[in-house]
């Protein structure tokens, strides 16, 4: 935890952060993962989107968000005129995980794991600097707030890592139950007004 610690402080640039957190052997999730995943998107942007773990086609391409779950995604912040590609800032958001290494079958994180994950995604933070931050399911807020319970706390805005953040159902959540893509949206349009106000 302590070289977790020292190795996100000493990194002052996103670059420094992803070769300090790739070489970073204290995961053992590292061994059984084909990419390391640090994160996608424009580090300009003003939304940062804290997402859980690697899956298995982020693990393939070495980028977060990447499978259905992230196609979804990409569409969702479509419709209120965000994308990972856009270079204007405005328009931008930028995606990272709580672990960069893909668990086995899927499985969620341990707790240990977001543990020695937590000093990098701090530094991570720090470094892009969003003006908010979206909760993306379960883990991201167990790692961010240390509560879980995404169904009662979506859509409702928090403080994390020292600056506003929402909570919303993760994209995977979302495939399996369609009807949730009701509350999902007027958590966009949340989002958007929060934007909007806080231009």
């Amino acid at each position: 935890m302590g070289q977790a610690e020292a190795l996100a402080a000493a990194s002052d640039t996103l670059d420094a952060l992803a070769a300090a957190q790739e070489g970073f052997d204290g995961i053992e999730l590292k061994k059984g993962a084909r990419n390391f995943c640090f994160a996608d998107g424009n580090p300009k942007a003003r939304v940062l989107i804290l997402g859980e773990a690697p899956g298995d086609e982020e693990d393939r391409q070495g980028r977060p968000f990447v499978g259905r779950a992230g196609q979804l995604l990409d569409r969702m912040f479509d419709a209120i005129g965000l994308s990972r590609r856009a270079v204007d800032a405005e328009k931008a958001f930028y995606i990272t995980n709580v672990l960069t290494w893909r668990p086995p079958g899927n499985r969620d994180p341990r707790p240990d794991e977001i543990a020695v994950s937590l000093p990098f995604v701090r530094r991570h933070i720090d470094l892009v600097a969003p003006d908010l931050i979206v909760l993306m399911g379960n883990i991201a807020c167990d790692a961010a707030i240390g509560r879980r319970g995404i169904l009662r706390l979506r859509g409702t805005w928090v403080q994390a890592f020292g600056r506003p953040a929402l909570p919303m159902t993760h994209p995977a959540y979302l495939l399996r139950n369609p009807p949730a893509k009701r509350e999902a949206w007027a958590d966009l349009l949340s989002l958007a007004a929060r934007l909007e106000g806080s231009a």
